[in-house]
């Protein structure tokens, strides 16, 4: 049984990239659904397939390389609110990643969203993980 399932997903991009992978396979969740979604959308991987094969199913997320240099889109990815100790953020002290050049992956009561996403909405939330 895994403890910390976001943490995993993170992990398993994380290697991915390190190994130079164009796909990871990751076993699906509702919330890592949301998280493949918002990567999607600001750019960070190249695309994404959802299967449902199983009980629980899988995402397939093909990641992203600079054409020339091969350098991956995703410098870093961190967790930031673990089970044993959640980070939460209120609507006037959201977090910035790289002065806003990165972005914070936040689960608020509106779904999930980015830091940018939740100041113009005007909610807080927890906040899962730093993307840049």
């Amino acid at each position: 049984m895994n403890t910390d399932p976001i943490a995993d997903y993170l992990t398993r991009v994380r290697n991915a990239i390190k190994a130079n992978h164009r796909v990871v396979e990751i076993p699906a969740s509702n919330l890592k659904k949301e998280i493949t979604k918002v990567l999607f959308e600001k750019g960070y991987i190249a695309n994404f397939k959802f299967e449902d094969n199983g009980p629980q199913g899988s995402i397939k997320v093909a990641l992203k390389y600079h054409p020339i240099t091969k350098i991956s889109a995703i410098r870093s990815i961190s967790r930031i609110s673990k089970p044993g100790l959640r980070k939460y953020a209120g609507m006037d002290n959201l977090p910035r990643v790289l002065n806003g050049l990165g972005i914070a992956i936040l689960s608020t009561s509106k779904g999930v969203m980015t830091d940018k996403e939740a100041r113009t909405q005007n909610v807080g939330g927890e906040v899962l993980c730093y993307v840049y």
